[in-house]
């Protein structure tokens, strides 16, 4: 045995490793590293696997042979960045771009004029490339933005995308580094697709001193994860990669491929992963770096195909492989990236694009056929929504072949209007749900697209499996509930915990307890209000693994009600008392951001006195994402079309350790929180909400209510909690084997009298949920701390879909009942917690026990 050169493998582990590869067996982090130090011989071997394993897949994509490019032109929006990256010679200063005559930004003209010469050559994409955010390190990007009327760097990239679209028709592609997911919910509707380089997970590279992403903070690998997550989340095709050769180790190296995988495996979003060699620029700190040799980069792609497999897209730059494009091609890619007959390569302007036809060539030698493809790969093309937005489709099928998703290449693109689609509030489906659930149910146990829609259910069991069986701890509950009954606010986290695991007679202390705060706090009546639901639709793509209610449009049971529905349903409901209705639906992707204006415009021209109770934070941020507003803004507008309070629904549990396994796209607990803090700023209150016994634990109830309990100290604009147990029964997470089968009723009884406890006094309204619980699960969290049953509802139509028993409404008497069962007297709320007027409560008690004959609506 021959010992290994000093950082080399041995040849014993290299035999092993080759042999692994050839054989389509998994390779773990060590046997990758081994294979990413293959040369000469050892790496033609590691190419050929690589390359069966590449044709696999292209001939699985049905196109065999196939390795393709995208014409386009290079769009360097701005070349100032807040980060100090030691290789790059894109970036550059202020004081530069002015000598040289430069704005800070290109100007709208210089952007469409640059996409248009680019049209008029047959390109088909325009990549917006420009620095991280430099309005935070650059007072002059401020200043120029601030002149042009853009609040940012990415409002900017936005209306630029859209006047490519709408002028030239090329299709943006649009790389804007980091990007939070709110960003990317604001550049989905402009652009196929999105992209950020992951570059390499070696966090000291930008940790230590002297390290390449030294003082860039978008450079933090962490950070570059969470968007490539955020990304998945929000069903964004998604351009990432690797940069090799910047003093990464190999098993660093190996490390950022498996992370990629780790990512693709959940989300499928990963549209391309590009294998980029470091090219060392003079004037840069990294001057005196040797280059990643070929063969180093021929590994690297041969190993990345070899982890992430025949279904991925792996990409090398044809200007820095010099001309050993045979090597390239064999070790396994099936993509050359963008090429431009225009622009040159501003990232490194000193390798020019090789020609198309040079190109085509030199694929060919390699026994391949040259095809152009758009932005958008032509599998997200093919599957369609929620993958595209609905105002890009018109874009993306002028170009695209109808029969393979690649590029129509003799199509010349042409401007199109970019503007909502025109379906808008057109009554479709079944729209009768709200009454026929409780008569018919529902057509089938779960969506059509269960196996898609949510990602992927293995990656989603190992993830979700520290949540599964509950911990339980052994601390002294007996001294906790002490510190309860003294002073409820001065409860440590320790004592808060052991009370969230009491049971037995503890639990029946800890209700007791609890139920004396509320009489303290509230006194004896228990609240409801007269209200009705109206789920405007339940078309969604954003795949929450707990909601039942969501469809596609073409789903049995989907439905889309008009504008005219939704007012009717309004007024009906105030014939009959209501003085709320609550509505809330789906992110339908042809729905406008301007459409939940028209809702609460619609009823209040139809009942003006009717409290409009409306849209959760993910609508708030959809609508403000679709708009191009920012929440403040969209909020004050939907303010001033009628909308009065917002339901603090959407919560989940605020802990993206467990939202991330509840949902795949809905809006992190941050982005919650900060929808609710601006609506209460804006004299809009909200409700607050927690749902439980799913895959949390009482960890994570406690920061739930620590969270809420700090907003309220700071807002004052909660005007309630309410409880929300897991209904389990068609619920997607809990058919795919990874949910409990909701709260057990001492998990009620505790997460409602610990939301008594930990809220007070600052949130003095707890509620329980009859649909949810029935009649007498009510009334016993009535005897546990909670003072409110809630509405009438009149319809509800999200618990039945999951598989609530309790039907969809309850009235006036039905709930005076629950309130006896309890032993209390019951009286009648506003949205608000105010006096009802008289004329109301008259008009509701004549109509009382009589709504499912007046309500109904026909078509």
């Amino acid at each position: 045995m021959t010992d290994a050169q000093p950082g080399r493998p041995t040849e014993n582990a290299m035999r092993r490793a080759l042999k692994r590869a050839r054989d389509g067996v998994a390779l773990d982090t060590a046997e990758a590293a081994v294979l990413l130090q293959a040369r000469g011989e050892q790496l033609r071997d590691l190419s050929a696997s690589a390359a069966r394993v590449r044709d696999a897949g292209l001939e699985a994509a049905g196109r065999p042979g196939v390795i393709t490019y995208s014409k386009k032109v290079f769009i360097p929006l701005t070349r100032l960045c807040r980060d100090r990256c030691h290789y790059c010679t894109f970036v550059t200063v202020p004081g530069k771009l002015r000598r040289e005559g430069h704005g800070m930004y290109l100007s709208p003209d210089e952007v469409v004029e640059v996409a248009r010469q680019g049209a008029a050559l047959g390109c088909k994409e325009a990549l917006f490339t420009l620095g991280d955010r430099p309005e935070d390190r650059w007072p002059e990007a401020r200043e120029w933005l601030d002149a042009h009327g853009y609040d940012d760097t990415l409002a900017y990239v936005r209306a630029m995308a859209i006047r490519v679209l709408e002028e030239t028709g090329l299709l943006p592609h649009l790389n804007p580094g980091v990007m939070s997911w709110t960003d990317l919910q604001r550049l989905k509707p402009v652009a196929p697709s999105l992209g950020m380089m992951l570059e390499t997970t070696a966090t000291r590279l930008w940790s230590e001193p002297g390290g390449p992403h030294h003082g860039s903070p978008d450079k933090e690998p962490a950070v570059r994860l969470r968007v490539l997550e955020d990304a998945g989340r929000s069903n964004v095709p998604f351009t990432t990669g690797v940069l090799i050769g910047i003093g990464e180790s190999y098993e660093e190296r190996a490390d950022a491929l498996f992370q990629l995988r780790r990512i693709q495996r959940q989300y499928q979003s990963i549209q391309e992963v590009i294998v980029q060699n470091f090219r060392a620029k003079p004037d840069t700190a990294m001057r005196a770096m040797p280059d990643a040799e070929l063969e180093e980069l021929a590994a690297c792609i041969a190993v990345a195909r070899h982890i992430l497999g025949p279904a991925a897209r792996i990409q090398a730059p044809p200007n820095l492989v010099d001309s050993e494009y045979a090597l390239i091609v064999g070790a396994g890619i099936d993509d050359w990236g963008g090429v431009s007959p225009l622009t040159p390569d501003h990232v490194n302007p000193e390798r020019p694009w090789p020609h198309i036809d040079q190109l085509a060539e030199r694929t060919r030698e390699s026994g391949f056929e040259l095809r152009e493809r758009l932005t958008v790969y032509p599998e997200f093309i093919a599957r369609g929504e929620p993958w595209l937005d609905p105002r890009l489709l018109p874009h993306v099928r002028a170009l695209a072949d109808p029969a393979t998703g690649l590029a129509r290449e003799d199509a010349l693109p042409k401007g199109l209007p970019w503007q909502e689609p025109d379906e808008g509030f057109t009554a479709s489906g079944r729209t009768d749900l709200h009454s026929t659930i409780d008569t018919q149910g529902r057509t089938g146990d779960r969506r059509a697209d269960f196996d898609a829609v949510y990602g992927d259910w293995e990656a989603l069991r190992e993830q979700a499996a520290p949540g599964m069986v509950p911990q339980r701890i052994d601390s002294d509950v007996r001294e906790a509930l002490a510190q309860a009954a003294d002073d409820p606010t001065r409860l440590s986290d320790d004592q808060a915990l052991a009370l969230l695991h009491a049971d037995g007679p503890a639990l029946d202390a800890l209700c007791s307890l609890a139920d004396d705060l509320r009489r303290a706090s509230v006194g004896d009546e228990v609240t409801y209000i007269v209200t009705r639901n109206i789920n405007f639709t339940n078309v969604c793509y954003t795949g929450c693994r707990f909601c039942a209610f969501a469809q596609r449009r073409t789903d049995a049971d989907a439905y889309t009600l008009s504008l005219d529905q939704v007012a009717d349903r309004a007024a009906q409901a105030w014939e009959v008392g209501a003085t709320e209705v609550c509505m809330q639906g789906g992110i339908h992707p042809d729905l406008p951001g301007t459409a939940y204006f028209d809702i609460a415009r619609a009823v209040k021209e139809r009942v003006p006195g009717m409290h409009v109770h409306a849209f959760s934070p993910m609508e708030v941020v959809n609508g403000a994402s679709r708009t191009g507003l920012s929440i403040r803004d969209w909020l004050t507008a939907a303010k001033e079309a009628g909308l009065d309070s917002i339901p603090g629904t959407a919560a989940e549990i605020l802990d993206d350790e467990v939202r991330w396994v509840l949902t795949k796209g809905k809006l992190p607990a941050a982005d919650w929180i900060e929808v609710v803090k601006t609506a209460h700023e804006l004299g809009l209150r909200s409700s607050s909400t927690m749902m439980y016994g799913h895959v949390d634990q009482p960890r994570h109830w406690l920061g739930h209510f620590r969270t809420l309990a700090a907003i309220q100290q700071e807002t004052g604009g909660f005007t309630e909690f309410v409880t929300l147990p897991f209904i389990h029964t068609n619920a997607p997470v809990y058919l795919a084997g990874i949910a409990r089968p909701g709260p057990t009723t001492r998990d009620n009884r505790a997460v409602t009298a610990m939301a008594r406890v930990l809220l007070h006094p600052h949130i003095t309204n707890i509620q329980t949920s009859w649909v949810k619980l029935g009649a007498e699960g009510a009334a016993e969290m009535l005897r546990s701390g909670a003072n409110d049953l809630g509405g009438t509802l009149m319809e509800e139509t999200i618990s039945r879909m999951a598989g609530s028993r309790y039907g969809s409404y309850r009235s006036i008497e039905d709930l005076r009942a629950i309130a006896t069962l309890a032993g209390r007297p019951a009286k009648p709320r506003t949205t608000l917690y105010g006096e009802v007027p008289a004329e109301r409560i008259a008009a509701a008690e004549a109509s009382d026990g009589h709504l499912p004959e007046l309500l109904p609506l026909a078509d």
